[in-house]
């Protein structure tokens, strides 16, 4: 029945996973490709001086990259420095200075790595307008990252992008936003908490006395997965009840985990101009998620020592409400795309199951990587991988139409396809 029930759930997540693989893919082509903006839009790009039809070349898009995470990262820096004097901060002091930068930099980078409880540590105005944020804005960045790498993939005559600003504020608004929105109230209606409650002094079972904090968890649980960010509200993250609260919650973060990196391939398909290549890129993310997920259950339900034998089950470190399948399948969602939302502990795995969550964790941007992280590093490989293959070969292979070598002056040199193509051979 255990077994049944997993299978279950992984057929579950593949299914919903497919059937959002098309019309989400094609939703983001349509996004990063439209001429038109939305009158919100026009008013932000006013308000920060920018013409959103002026193209920039790949130097003013890094640039405008750059520019922009240095200030997410200052502003976050300075709200958990500030924090005592925001409201609804809790009583909570300032957050110390080496703190504030660690999470400020872990945060911008979409890291997520958090050396603190957040709970007894930040109050709601930080959590908010710091954390929240970024949650958004880093995982708009990689998704821009991305879509200008395409840019760069499909287009013959250009030197220049897209427009940075442009791509992330339609990223943010367009996608993310609506997206997360959604999400939350799904959770919320799952038994996710959202409130601002501060702590409460409740009466247990045994007579005693205990804390429960509250907070807007399911806000910042819905745009953590969405953008593979993974911090959480609560010190023991997805595994905490009020995060996580059931098997439907533990099921509907992991597909918030998968949907929108096993989708961007499908965009890169349709930008180009050949989804056949990015059905082939999904296809690849697909099997090395596949084994992996296969070779972690197995060996968290297989394997283990006299005492995992005797309790019947490697349970050491889950939580009963998931049990094995539902925590192997939340892990490698979350090792696979570099979201570092947990709900198990890892390093209670056993040997060879915690081993699977560290490859995974080397594997974590591409398969299928985070939001946009996981498709530019994987044609970043399949660019690398065609430049070897023309040092080996007489023949000089493309990708998408691009020689990995430079064109020759003279009549004899090749012409790209009207059609992009993978890694099709070209003679010199």
């Amino acid at each position: 029945m255990t077994i049944l029930f997993g299978i279950l759930q992984i057929l579950t997540v593949v299914l919903i996973i497919v059937v959002l693989y098309r019309p989400l893919g094609d939703y983001m082509a349509h996004i990063f490709t439209s001429k038109k903006n939305l009158r919100v839009e026009r008013g932000f790009y006013r308000a920060i001086g920018v013409n959103p039809a002026a193209e920039q070349s790949w130097t003013q898009y890094l640039r405008g990259v750059l520019a922009f995470s240095l200030i997410g990262m200052l502003l976050v820096y300075g709200i958990q420095r500030a924090q005592q004097i925001l409201p609804y901060s809790l009583g909570f002091p300032a957050i110390p200075e080496g703190l504030s930068f660690n999470t400020a930099a872990s945060f911008v980078a979409n890291t997520n790595w958090q050396s603190y409880s957040p709970d007894i540590t930040m109050g709601y105005s930080v959590q908010i307008l710091g954390l929240v944020v970024q949650n958004f804005v880093s995982a708009a960045v990689g998704i821009a990252v991305a879509v200008a790498l395409i840019r760069g993939l499909a287009r013959r005559k250009s030197g220049t992008l897209g427009n940075f600003w442009v791509d992330l504020t339609r990223a943010t608004l367009r996608l993310l936003l609506p997206l997360a929105v959604i999400s939350a109230v799904v959770l919320i209606a799952g038994g996710v908490i959202q409130n601002f409650a501060g702590f409460t002094d409740v009466t247990t079972v045994t007579g005693s006395t205990a804390t429960v904090p509250g907070g807007p968890a399911a806000s910042q649980e819905a745009i953590k997965m969405l953008g593979t960010n993974g911090g959480g509200f609560f010190n023991v993250n997805s595994a905490h009840p009020f995060e996580n609260p059931n098997a439907v919650t533990n099921l509907f973060q992991v597909v918030l985990m998968l949907a929108i990196p096993f989708a961007l391939p499908r965009t890169f398909g349709t930008m180009v101009g050949d989804r056949r290549q990015g059905t082939a890129i999904a296809a690849v993310m697909a099997t090395i998620f596949a084994a992996s997920l296969t070779a972690m259950t197995l060996f968290e339900t297989l394997t283990g020592g006299a005492a995992t034998r005797l309790a019947g089950a490697a349970m050491e470190g889950k939580e009963d409400r998931f049990g094995i399948w539902g925590s192997t399948l939340f892990g490698s969602a979350s090792t696979l795309t570099s979201t570092g939302a947990v709900n198990s502990m890892h390093d209670s795995f056993t040997s060879l199951g915690g081993m699977m969550a560290m490859i995974n964790m080397m594997l974590g941007e591409i398969a299928p990587g985070g939001t946009g992280s996981g498709l530019y590093g994987l044609l970043v490989l399949a660019i690398v991988t065609v430049f070897i293959a023309g040092l080996l070969s007489v023949a000089h292979p493309s990708t998408s139409g691009k020689r990995s070598a430079p064109r020759r002056s003279n009549s004899r040199a090749s012409t790209s396809s009207s059609h992009p193509r993978w890694c099709s051979p070209e003679p010199r």
